[in-house]
């Protein structure tokens, strides 16, 4: 398959970014690594290899985003407050950098974004956050109340970007229209340390009006066998 590496200096990070582009048109995926993964990890681990027939027939481009965790959610040693700023200046980056990107490379309208672990945390994060620019989110084993990083710690802008939290506060009439239209997944197995906080966001989404899918799995189901599997079904449309 089409394979593309980018690395450019950010200015809403202020330090170099690398991305891998795997494709060449259909819709456009933007994806997410574990906790303080690299760009590469989803190739490594055979994620890509889950969607080569949609890859090479066109149908879709994915784009391999790196992470700035270690500087934002898991440096445990700042307060919460600045943890949180650096994700807002990550955020800046995938919305004035990233996409436009990926726009720039393929035409086609359709966005999804898609993460396993602390992946589908930034995946669902993002939609929610722009869902005029995301028509579908997958969230693989995921975690939705950032208050687990920081130890039960907000404020104003860990709110921000706490999508347990913020989507019960939507009082724009647009982006509560936008978000009923996005298509969210949620997937999470039976056994998984991390299923009652995926019901408990569940929970706010259906108090937010905001409909989804949340897939509970057999077993455990918190490892790359799995999530490719899920990958396959849910970019496949499966719902």
């Amino acid at each position: 398959m089409h394979r593309e590496h980018h690395r450019w200096f950010s200015p809403s990070l202020g330090r170099n970014m690398d991305l891998l582009a795997f494709g060449h048109s259909g819709a456009r995926m933007l994806v997410f690594p574990t906790s303080m993964g690299r760009y590469y990890e989803w190739e490594d681990h055979g994620m890509l290899d889950a969607l080569r027939h949609p890859i090479e027939q066109g149908w879709l481009q994915v784009f391999c985003v790196d992470s700035v965790d270690e500087e934002s959610w898991y440096a445990k040693w700042k307060q919460p407050g600045d943890r949180a700023w650096r994700h807002v200046q990550y955020d800046a980056y995938l919305r004035d950098e990233v996409v436009p990107l990926t726009s720039s490379a393929n035409g086609n309208p359709f966005l999804m974004t898609a993460g396993a672990s602390f992946g589908a945390y930034h995946a669902v994060t993002f939609a929610l956050r722009y869902p005029h620019l995301v028509g579908r989110t997958i969230g693989l084993s995921g975690l939705y109340d950032i208050r687990d990083v920081t130890d039960g710690h907000s404020d104003a802008t860990v709110e921000a970007f706490n999508p347990a939290e913020f989507v019960r506060h939507e009082s724009d009439a647009s982006r509560a229209e936008a978000l009923r239209r996005l298509e969210i997944i949620l997937a999470i197995g039976r056994d998984d340390p991390m299923r009652g906080n995926n019901e408990y966001f569940s929970g706010r989404l259906w108090s937010a009006d905001i409909w989804h899918a949340l897939r509970v799995w057999d077993g455990w189901a918190h490892d790359w066998p799995y999530w490719r599997q899920m990958l396959q079904a849910y970019v496949n449309g499966d719902r």
